[in-house]
């Protein structure tokens, strides 16, 4: 309790020092401070026969503040930069996270650093329908010459060719129906990248952490090396990495045809018993339609850890630990093997885009169609508004999976988001 206070009484000092720490245009200062209030609120509409339906009210109901502060300063080769978040949510989604498990491959998840190497999370309130977190996403120091990059500390790192599922990307993805993906979560870890004379370079990661007995282990450690080669207009990578004690080698490129361009990525895992195979592939390209900007994708998935006949049931899931697990790290958020994805994005005008994206799982015929709006309202102030629409079968992923009971899915309807962010 002793070491609780003196944290937070630590996180308080620092917050109140990033925000007031405002020096006038004619002091010099080597620091550079900006950052974003976020107020957000859902609304998510339940089934009537949804299993949830026992564990919360009809709809959920939901509001949210994201704060956070960067600090970043550099001296010659030297760099640094400390993020604060305040996180505070509040309603149904909360308390329904916390009492039925089997909401949680697709509910919210609850921010901490329980299996992170450093425990920079401050869990200030913790009720049955409310939580308020602050913490350090980023604290890191790093240096930079000619040919090198060092980094060491809490950092973010995104690898992979995916444009919506992204397997390559095992560092904290985000959820491809994500709204707000503006940061990722970050990770405790040690980033070198080495420029060779040709561009091609060199990246290393390794990423401490600690397992179910507060142990650091190699067990759940990750330690990846990636080569990026450029080819003409071809650009391609190699990895191979040892991530929670299995194998990982993958192969993935872009190429420019037509004007349109195609990405992918191939990965093979090693586990204890198999060699899973993962891949993406994607096609992208842009064009001016109805004298306005248009952007479209169409993307396929294959999970090698996914179910492939549509039966996602407790006894299901239960028999396939491999996916139970990076569920529960949030490396995967799908449950099947097969996806295929498209999404176009409309500038309506420079500063409003339009987003229509579908999801299909090919292995059950359920969807989930979002409409997704980004408006800057002006300078500095963004809103973003989102609507899920899912459909299926019950006992599909997207239309409610099977729960304990009969007849009884673990089904979630219709939503709505939004969010203001005033950014400083």
């Amino acid at each position: 309790m002793q070491q609780g206070r003196y944290r937070r009484m630590i996180f308080t000092l620092l917050a109140l020092w990033l925000l007031l720490l405002q020096p006038s245009p004619s002091q010099a200062r080597d620091f550079d401070l900006r950052g974003h209030i976020k107020p957000q609120a859902t609304l998510v509409e339940l089934p009537a026969d949804s299993r949830l339906q026992d564990f919360s009210d009809d709809p959920m109901r939901d509001i949210g503040l994201d704060l956070r502060a960067n600090l970043s300063g550099n001296e010659s080769a030297w760099s640094w930069r400390a993020d604060y978040q305040l996180l505070a949510q509040q309603g149904d989604q909360i308390e329904l996270a916390q009492t039925y498990p089997l909401a949680g491959f697709r509910g919210t998840r609850l921010l901490d650093d329980d299996r992170r190497l450093f425990d920079l999370t401050d869990q200030m309130v913790d009720h049955d329908d409310r939580v308020v977190v602050q913490r350090l996403d980023r604290l890191y120091l790093g240096h930079t010459s000619d040919r090198t990059v060092l980094k060491i500390g809490r950092q973010a790192i995104s690898w992979g060719n995916g444009l919506i599922y992204n397997p390559v990307d095992f560092f904290n993805p985000f959820n491809p129906a994500a709204i707000d993906t503006e940061y990722k979560t970050g990770d405790d870890m040690i980033y070198a990248q080495y420029l060779l004379d040709s561009g091609d370079d060199l990246q290393a990661v390794w990423v401490a952490r600690r397992d179910m007995d507060d142990d650091v282990t190699d067990e759940v450690a990750s330690l990846a090396l990636k080569y990026h080669l450029f080819s003409g207009e071809h650009e391609m990578d190699f990895l191979i990495a040892e991530h929670y004690d299995q194998q990982i080698a993958a192969l993935g490129g872009s190429v420019d045809i037509g004007g349109a361009i195609w990405r992918g990525d191939l990965m093979v895992t090693k586990t204890d018993d198999d060699s899973i195979v993962s891949g993406v592939l994607n096609w992208s390209y842009s064009l001016l339609a109805w004298s306005r900007n248009l952007t479209t994708t169409v993307e396929y998935f294959h999970s090698g850890f996914g179910i492939d006949d549509g039966d996602y049931d407790p006894a299901s899931l239960a028999d396939n630990p491999e996916l139970l697990a990076r569920l529960e790290r949030g490396e995967l958020f799908t449950l099947a093997q097969n996806y295929l994805a498209g999404a176009a994005t409309i500038e309506l005008t420079p500063l409003w885009q339009l987003t229509t994206s579908l999801f299909r799982n090919l292995d059950d015929d359920s969807m989930l169609l979002q409409l997704f709006s980004r408006h800057d309202l002006q300078q500095d102030l963004q809103l973003l508004l989102a609507l899920n629409l899912p459909t299926g079968d019950d006992g599909s992923e997207f239309g409610g999976i099977d729960s304990d009971l009969a007849d009884r899915p673990v089904a979630i309807g219709a939503s709505a988001f939004a969010q203001l962010g005033w950014y400083f």
